[in-house]
């Protein structure tokens, strides 16, 4: 019989002791055999949230424009390639290109596209090749960025937030870490020493005191990544969307229970020790450290933006404006309406942040983050109109914790 990850987790428990909440959330998430992201019925994990892409396909086809403009500014090399890191089922990929289609020919024909996830199970092959718009897309399952040497852009979309977290306190003015034990039946938390100095030393590099009893996530596992993915590229750029804050905001004394998050079924929940490897665990992002490993790898950064400015800057405003007059019937406009105000919305979607990171090439002016031209919005007018389809969410038929979330911007 094959065992649960509870079983796998009680039993490391029992021979070692509490394991650090890292260890735990690593488990929950990602064990091959019964993790959340790697169980048999992880398609169906939209039951419990979604992302960006479901929400609209304007979210897929604007940053299908900024990808070009990067490849723009990089002199136009004749292979571009992106790498969605945490791809999923693909659906972000399949907007990217399929709007592609509408775009620069030469930029289509520069494209490839590598999406990347360490637990998709419905891909049956650890490596494999299709098309998607005339775009070669190449499918690899794998945890980090197995690639190097490439021209283009890593792309993520909430992933950094599913990166394995400790967790600590402060008591009797020491730094201690929060283990994870298991006592009379269920998952516990264990105070202790923290199991590492790069905890104590990640908050002291931002200048972070943690009030006395205050809890927070600091996430260790950000530096392997940033590494990798700064290591994949010879020219290019680094696009991260996530929620998350600076770190004297992410920090601040009145974020006393830090920012853990779990999903089930469109509810969310502070406690992950319910449902272990049912339900998802998430925490904020630290841009600081994000920022500063970049720095340290090799990575230079624009500014850090809201999503609702990235993509009001692309154009999601003049998208909406569009959906009047298009020919569309009310209930089919309100639906578009509806989705693509969610990618924006204040309190929720919109306060994501959007970071771009770049690797040889000097600081570049780029639409997302300062603002388009007259051409600009003059093309944008005269591209097709991103609309809903089978595959998207429709959310005036339901409620999404991400309608009703305020992500403290």
């Amino acid at each position: 019989m094959t065992s649960s990850v509870q079983d796998v987790l009680k039993e490391r428990i029992a021979s070692r002791g509490p394991v650090s909440f890292s260890e735990f959330m690593e488990l929950a998430l990602y064990w091959p055999c019964g993790g959340y992201y790697s169980r048999a019925a992880w398609e169906g994990h939209p039951a419990d949230f979604f992302t960006a892409p479901a929400a609209h396909p304007a979210y897929g086809a604007l940053l299908s424009l900024q990808l070009e403009e990067m490849w723009d500014v990089l002199g136009r090399p004749p292979l571009f390639t992106i790498v969605e890191a945490g791809a999923g089922a693909g659906l972000l990929s399949r907007e990217v290109l399929r709007y592609a289609r509408h775009l620069e020919p030469g930029f289509q024909r520069a494209m490839r596209y590598c999406a990347i996830d360490r637990s998709a199970r419905h891909w049956q092959e650890e490596t494999a090749t299709s098309e998607i718009s005339g775009v070669p897309v190449t499918w690899i399952r794998a945890a980090g960025l197995p690639l190097r040497g490439l021209t283009g852009c890593v792309l993520s979309n909430e992933l950094l937030d599913a990166l394995p977290v400790h967790r600590v306190t402060v008591c009797e003015g020491r730094l201690q870490e929060l283990y994870v034990g298991y006592e009379d039946g269920q998952f516990v938390e264990v105070i202790g020493g923290p199991s590492t100095a790069a905890l104590g030393a990640r908050l002291e590099a931002e200048g972070v005191t943690l009030a006395e009893g205050q809890r927070a996530e600091i996430c260790l596992a950000l530096e392997p990544w940033i590494q990798d993915a700064a290591a994949s590229l010879e020219r290019g750029f680094v696009l991260t969307v996530d929620y998350g804050h600076p770190a004297q905001a992410l920090y601040a004394p009145e974020r006393r229970q830090g920012s853990l998050r779990c999903y089930y079924r469109h509810t969310l929940s502070g406690n992950p020790y319910d449902r272990v490897g049912a339900q998802d665990i998430t925490a904020h992002v630290d841009f600081t450290a994000v920022i500063a490993l970049g720095e340290q790898y090799g990575l230079g950064s624009n500014s850090l933006e809201r999503q609702s400015t990235f993509l009001a800057n692309l154009g999601l405003t003049a998208l909406q404006r569009r959906l009047t007059g298009h020919g569309l019937g009310q209930r089919e406009r309100d639906a578009n309406r509806m989705g693509m105000l969610e990618l924006g919305r204040v309190g929720g979607m919109g306060e994501f942040k959007v970071l771009v990171q770049r690797k040889g090439i000097n600081k570049a002016r780029l639409t997302g983050l300062e603002g388009g031209s007259p051409a600009w919005s003059q093309r944008l007018e005269e591209l097709p109109l991103p609309l809903l389809g089978e595959e998207h969410l429709g959310l005036m038929e339901a409620r999404y914790p991400h309608t009703t979330w305020q992500w403290e911007g």
